[in-house]
């Protein structure tokens, strides 16, 4: 078993890596703000520029630290799902929790037409999304736990997700059809995800929930460590397979059914991040892993949320298109280089 104090100096340099990362999405935007002055602001000044203070408060430093959530609990719950079916391919949506979240916004958004006419008010707010898509989500969640209780076997219980997530993609793309133009842009709009739009009476009540998956997590080392080797060998450990699995799904739908309902469905995070980190550090040792991949996605997030937004542009690209466009080509990279998968 690999000791954490090993990978002391690398874990310091990723720390100072996420600092940099953090620094540079706050002063970057669309309205260009001096470095000094946003340092004078963070640290408690009052600025003369009202404009540059409010925007530096009320909304970049709140998408930084979107950006640092999104990407680590991502990472965490796409590591948890790789070592529980020992998949190389399994991601935070492979359980259709994100999915769930999904289905919930595009009855809000595409079904809001006929409760806009019996209630006479529109129901589309970004506080109204977040609550449907959590309920979304909550309710596949639950189902697959109930599932869950009944099958035994680790691959049903992954197939059965999949099977979740296509249930939830056809009533979305029936609700599709029918909805008219004006909808379905707004609801493809909402699919290419954001960070940039929580206020901070959201952004408390998402680590909240983010800060409770990677505390089950962090409780499930044990298990996760041993499920590598097979259910069989767990059991041999003394490991309870029913509670930890529970323990395991809990986290992930707590993770990426929160994220994508405060953030909308943002790819490739979840699935690239554990890869990157196990080919990076060379370890399956999820002591090391777990707050690897925490920092590792916050730090992608925090550089592709500020690709998104290019210095003195009022243009936004989809952060979705971002993660994959600069994430991809790395793991590619990385597998070629390696010549093999660490797992």
């Amino acid at each position: 078993m690999q000791d954490p104090k090993t990978y002391r100096y690398s874990f310091i340099f990723l720390l100072a890596a996420l600092v940099v990362a953090l620094s540079v999405n706050i002063c970057l935007g669309s309205v260009s703000i001096p470095f000094t002055e946003t340092l004078r602001s963070i640290f408690g000044e009052t600025l003369e520029n009202t404009a540059w203070e409010y925007i530096i408060w009320n909304y970049r430093i709140p998408k930084a630290f979107t950006a640092v959530l999104v990407g680590a609990g991502l990472s965490l719950s796409g590591l948890l799902m790789q070592t529980l079916f020992r998949n190389p391919l399994a991601g935070p949506f492979v359980l259709g929790i994100s999915s769930g979240a999904s289905l919930g916004a595009a009855f809000l958004i595409m079904g809001s037409a006929t409760l806009t006419s019996l209630f006479g008010f529109s129901f589309i707010t970004d506080v109204s999304l977040a609550i449907v898509s959590s309920i979304g989500s909550f309710l596949v969640l639950l189902a697959v736990i109930t599932v869950a209780s009944k099958v035994k076997d680790t691959m049903a219980l992954l197939i059965i997700g999949l099977m979740f997530g296509s249930i939830s993609a056809a009533i979305v793309s029936v609700l599709s059809y029918f909805s008219n133009a004006e909808k379905l842009q707004q609801f493809v709009y909402w699919s290419f995800g954001s960070v940039g739009n929580l206020s901070w009476h959201q952004l408390g009540l998402l680590f909240i929930i983010v800060f409770l998956g990677i505390l089950l997590s962090i409780f499930s080392i044990k298990s996760l460590n041993a499920f590598l080797l097979g259910e069989n060998y767990a059991k041999s450990l003394g490991v309870n397979l029913i509670r930890s699995r529970y323990q395991i799904i809990i986290a992930t739908g707590l993770l990426a059914g929160a994220i994508t309902a405060f953030a909308g469905p943002i790819a490739f995070v979840g699935l690239a991040v554990p890869h990157l980190t196990r080919q990076i550090f060379n370890t399956t040792e999820h002591r090391i892993l777990v707050p690897a991949v925490l920092i590792y996605g916050a730090i992608l997030m925090l550089i592709c949320d500020t690709i998104t937004q290019l210095p003195n542009s009022a243009e936004v690209f989809p952060i979705n298109a971002i993660t994959s466009i600069l994430g991809a080509p790395v793991v590619i990279w990385l597998l070629v280089r390696k010549r093999k998968m660490v797992f």
